[in-house]
């Protein structure tokens, strides 16, 4: 199966490439990017173990000799004492800036890597090569990159566009079946938003993926990513519409800022748009029925929905890290049906009143 879909933007755009079993056709690629050019390889550890070999011996079949660079597996790699030990790696590897770099992993990779090729050298062309399924169908594409802060995820970072996208669904085969399920998180958080389809696709998607037939995930990455460029397509700093794509995402952060470690970023998403799913009952937005809809589509695909116990103090204050937080303002992401979802600018006290009320006095099934 593949699929060579674009994200075109003002000034220019790039390829996005599904594909599977293609490695081939990837370091290819990265050679008529790269030219005469030098090129980096950034990759975590684990990542780099079970496929840096293969990646290196496809990029050597077509010319290109690349230096490997590797950051700790996990979110303890966005930092920023991680970036300057790749400045100082990548100008002992001879970097330039015609180098191109190539973002091999999830989504911490990307970022990380992204990061480095925004800043150094005031700016390298990147390749992204996602190997987790949410690396795939969300964070490689958009150019948003960065690192944490002690006060919260992603507060250091920047817009930096790659020159190529590259999913192959072939590396998600040694991705650990938790995951491979938190990354559909991102997956129904696009089905939401635009494209209410995948709601039945991405839990069918996994149970064919796990019958060993891999062509529907395949399709679910296109599907997914194809909703991903056309929000980013209208909106590419996150100045307005763009900040759809975070439903979810401020309580699924502020759990993970408050619990290091313990839940994977879709997880923690799976959690926060469960508890949009509810908020936007209340308001009036949505009907029971497709609350449910969205509670048991999250349950197929093996995320857990129940966010109350989560809430707490520590929670509640991470939500004023949050780096979309404007003044004593939260944009608060809401369903409005089932594909289509509304931005609500309301107090950081309002957000905290709603979700504490709903914790102690939930609506019923």
């Amino acid at each position: 199966m593949a699929a060579d879909l674009a994200l075109e933007l003002p000034g220019g755009g790039y390829p996005i490439l599904v594909r599977h079993e293609a490695v081939a056709e990837c370091a290819a690629r990265v050679a008529e990017i790269a030219g005469a050019a030098s090129v980096i390889v950034i990759s975590d550890e684990t990542v780099w173990a079970l496929h840096g070999p293969t990646l290196l011996g496809a990029l050597g079949a077509v010319g290109v000799q690349a230096a490997p660079l590797t950051v700790p597996p996990g979110e303890a790699a966005k930092d920023l004492a991680i970036v300057a030990r790749l400045y100082d790696e990548a100008f002992a590897a001879g970097v330039d800036r015609g180098t191109i770099l190539v973002a091999f992993g999830g989504g911490v990779v990307g970022d990380v890597a992204g990061f480095v090729a925004a800043t150094l050298l005031r700016g390298l062309r990147f390749v992204q090569v996602p190997t987790t399924l949410l690396a795939q169908v969300d964070s490689s594409v958009g150019g948003k990159v960065g690192v944490n802060h002690a006060r919260g995820k992603n507060l250091i970072g920047a817009f930096h566009q790659p020159a190529l996208v590259f999913a192959d669904t072939a590396w998600l085969r040694t991705l650990p079946p938790r995951s491979l399920r938190a990354g559909l998180a991102e997956v129904v958080k696009h089905g939401l938003v635009a494209r209410p389809a995948l709601l039945a696709e991405a839990p069918a998607a996994l149970r064919a993926w796990e019958r060993g037939e891999p062509e529907a995930m395949a399709l679910l990455v296109a599907s997914a990513i194809e909703v991903k460029a056309e929000v980013v397509r209208g909106d590419v700093f996150e100045a307005g519409q763009r900040a759809l794509l975070n439903l979810g995402h401020t309580l699924g952060h502020a759990i993970e800022a408050a619990h290091p470690g313990v839940l994977e970023h879709g997880e923690a998403v799976a959690l926060g748009i469960a508890c949009a799913a509810e908020r936007s009952e209340v308001r009036g937005l949505v009907s029971p029925a497709e609350r449910q809809v969205v509670l048991e589509t999250l349950a197929a695909c093996g995320l857990d929905t129940a966010w109350r116990p989560w809430i707490s103090p520590s929670v509640l204050d991470k939500v004023a890290n949050d780096k979309k937080i404007r003044g004593q303002y939260v944009n608060d992401v809401l369903l409005s049906g089932l594909g289509r979802c509304q931005i609500d600018s309301v107090t950081l006290a309002a957000w905290r009143r709603t979700v504490t009320g709903l914790a102690a006095d939930p609506v019923e099934a």
